[in-house]
This record gives structure tokens, sequence and C-alpha cells, in this order.
């Protein structure tokens, strides 16, 4: 992580990914991509979203964590018709992501598949400095949002967007020492976020071996562990 003692005079993309597991190299592809631009601490309402059709089937156990099904992106861009858009967007900018490192590792694997070269920006990663910041303390982006007062009411969407603009609220008051609190307009709520569906009660038995593996490594991933 490459901090700069202006960095509130730079332009900040703040950036999601979901993805169709946890390992490009195992197939995985992205499924949605969300950017939220930032200059001089100001988010500017600009912003880069899409979903993707990422050529392969989405897992059950994955849609149950994002909720973004194989119907709802099969007519989506692919990575290459959105790839250069993406990267005209994100030129110049310091990039911004909660644990950067996953969404790096996707995002240079698509950009190899598309034959194009891998990111060479600045990377902040939040996750790294709130773990500097309050050792022992939770560090995923739920926490962070609640530690510092930023409205999770619309959490129940948890797109790559909505996601993108939650950090940059964080990245304000966390490292920015920008208290003040924002207001998205409705358009913003409401861009082509999905709803995730509400998971029916079950009794609750014992987690087979494979239920244990998939929940350690989500909580990875979101850093609740």
């Amino acid at each position: 992580m490459n901090q700069k003692s202006n960095i509130k005079n730079q332009r900040l993309i703040f950036f999601d990914t979901e993805t169709t597991g946890l390992s490009p190299t195992n197939g995985d592809k992205i499924v949605e991509i969300g950017c939220v631009e930032m200059i001089n601490g100001i988010i500017t309402g600009e912003h880069f979203h899409h979903y993707i059709n990422p050529e392969r089937h989405i897992p059950i156990e994955v849609v149950k964590i994002h909720g973004i099904t194989n119907e709802k992106v099969k007519n989506s861009p692919k990575f290459h018709n959105i790839a250069q858009d993406f990267l005209n967007f994100i030129e110049g900018a310091i990039l911004v992501a909660h644990n950067a490192n996953f969404d790096v590792k996707f995002l240079n694997h698509e950009l190899r598949l598309c034959n194009l070269p891998p990111l060479n920006h600045t990377i902040e990663d939040t996750l790294k400095i709130a773990r500097l910041k309050f050792p022992g303390s939770p560090a995923s982006l739920d926490a962070l949002c609640k530690r510092f007062e930023v409205d999770l009411a619309d959490r129940s969407f948890h797109g790559a967007l909505l996601d993108s603009k939650l950090l940059a609220c964080v990245y304000r008051k966390m490292v920015l020492n920008d208290q003040s609190s924002i207001e998205f307009n409705q358009k913003d709520k409401n861009s082509n976020e999905i709803k995730r569906p509400i998971r029916p009660i079950r009794n609750i038995g014992i987690p087979t071996q494979e239920e244990l593996n998939l929940y350690e490594n989500f909580a990875k991933k979101y850093s609740f562990i």
C-alpha cells in the first residue's frame, strides 16, 4: 500500500467485485463490478457499474451469498466488452478497495484474458488500514460502517456499487477524518442493484464439512475472521 501525504487532493476510485467463487486460477470469474469516484475528498456521483456474464455456471452456494443468478447475468456483457471502459474510468486514479488483493487478483486475471496489461495503479487497502488503526477489532465493511455511523439501511442490496459507496463514506471518516454525513440521491440508491433474497428460517443442524469450508472461505474474503 502506497500512502501519499496529499491523498485528499487526489482522484480516488473505490471499487468492488462480486464473483462466481474464490479463485480465478480455478476458473472463477467476475459477475459484477462497481466503482465510485472521489475528488478532493468529495464523492462526485460519477460511477462505473456493470453486471457481467461470467461465461460459466454460478454455483448455487455462491448465489446464496451475493444473490446474482445465472438468469440475472445471461444477457449481460462479457468482461472483454467492458474492459476498456473500465480502464478508461480508472485512468490516473488511486484505487481503493476493502481486502484489495482479492479484487485485484480477479481483475488482473480478467485483463490478462483480454490481452491487456495488469493494473499498475497505486492501491489503498482499507482492510489493512483498519487493522492498523483498530488492532483486534472487527474490520469487515459492515463493522466499519457501524463504527463510523455510516447508514446501512440499504445494505440488503449488498452489491458491488453500493459497497463501493459505503466504502467511500468509511474512507472519508477513517482516513480523511471528514465526519460529515453523505446523502446519496434516489437515482444512485436505486441504480441497477438487485435486492438479495430473504432466506427462509430453517432448523439448524450440525453443519457438514463442506458447509464449514464454504463459510471459512467466505468469512476470510469479507474479513469476518
